[in-house]
């Protein structure tokens, strides 16, 4: 399955430079308002040491991690949601991603320019969800009519559902609260889901600090921390500009090195990918073979069948059976057979709810 996140956040908070860290690509970086306008896309491996491990183990031809792709979506200004700079074409890029990056500026230098003239990463957020906010009440806003004569008309239950998803959303839109946080039942929710609307999407917050604050945090990163806390939200501190160092180095070894010369165990990135792989619900399970050992996503609490899609949809579809290895196991005994031999290779059937960290087989037939 595809995991798509876009980064977002006001001009000149480093998203640009963020996204040139992740994926390795080189998106316009400058010191002035709107340098993206386009939205730049790239794709990054989900770090993954277990996936190291059973290369070590295998030795296959190829190794496959699994990959998230990375939206650099334009910056947003008061009013987007009216059509204000380039809020239109911000909001539709957003829509298409699953999960939200929000980049938040938690350093001072007088050399970039802010566009409100001072650093308040509260304030920079509270612009965003406002528009967001705003965007998704005038989507609700135009359902609701028709919806509403549907739902009373009393024949179809599922305009029922939705209009009655839409009135506890205007409601909640009104008290400034995010799609998210609305107390929908499960169908209302897949009732409205059409909508795609902003707020219902995970976010985790990126606090870009400067380098003597990346291990520490800083006041502003105090701040971010009550409120992702208040909300029920993650996140994370980075030093852009650093981490653009890192992806800059050629070789593995020079990272290490370079990692460990400022303290830091891994990239601010990895834990950023990490957890926003978290943030979405999903986990890992991997295929091994001589030919080729690869990270599959998956959701957590996929059934084997509903795993096997991953690979393609006639292992779903003519689904016989899972051979199981959880990684555990394989890393003690070392190969397959020898799980096998101990009695560690489980046979799985429909039911199985897949275990981050399996190592499958399926077996199928169409």
């Amino acid at each position: 399955m595809g995991l798509k996140c876009g980064i977002v956040g006001l001009p000149n908070v480093g998203k640009s430079t963020l996204f040139n860290c992740i994926s390795s690509s080189k998106a316009q970086a400058a010191n002035f308002p709107f340098c993206t306008i386009e939205p730049n896309i790239g794709v990054t491996n989900v770090p993954d040491a277990r996936l190291l491990v059973l290369e070590k183990l295998v030795n296959p031809e190829r190794v496959l991690p699994a990959t998230v792709e990375i939206v650099d979506i334009a910056g947003l200004v008061k009013g987007a949601s009216k059509g204000e700079g380039l809020g239109n074409q911000f909001l539709a890029n957003i829509r298409e991603t699953d999960a939200i990056l929000h980049v938040l500026r938690c350093f001072d230098d007088d050399n970039i320019i802010h566009v409100d003239g001072n650093i308040n990463p509260i304030r920079d957020k509270e612009v965003i969800d406002y528009e967001l906010l705003l965007k998704d009440l005038d989507s609700v806003e135009k359902r609701m009519p028709r919806v509403e004569k549907l739902a009373k008309a009393g024949a179809d239950k599922d305009a029922k559902n939705e209009y009655n998803g839409l009135v506890k959303l205007k409601a909640h839109f009104e008290q400034g609260l995010a799609a998210r946080s609305c107390a929908l039942t499960p169908d209302e929710a897949a009732a409205v889901a059409t909508l795609q609307l902003l707020t219902v999407k995970p976010v985790l917050y990126v606090c870009n600090v400067n380098e003597a604050h990346v291990k520490t945090g800083n006041a502003y990163t105090a701040l971010v921390a009550e409120m992702a806390a208040a909300e029920g939200a993650q996140y994370v501190i980075i030093t852009a500009a650093m981490e653009s160092e890192i992806a800059a180095l050629e070789s593995y070894e020079d990272r290490v090195a370079f990692l460990a010369e400022i303290g830091l165990e891994e990239p601010g990135v990895n834990k950023l990918v990490s957890t926003a792989y978290d943030l979405l619900n999903l986990q890992t399970y991997f295929t091994c073979g001589v030919k080729e050992v690869r990270a599959w996503t998956i959701n957590k609490g996929d059934t084997a069948p509903r795993a096997a899609a991953a690979i393609h949809t006639d292992f779903e579809r003519g689904f016989i059976k899972a051979d199981v290895i959880g990684y555990d196991d394989y890393l003690k005994y070392g190969t397959e057979q020898a799980c096998k031999d101990a009695g560690r290779l489980r046979i799985e059937g429909k039911e199985y709810i897949v275990a981050d960290g399996d190592v499958i087989h399926f077996k199928f037939n169409v």
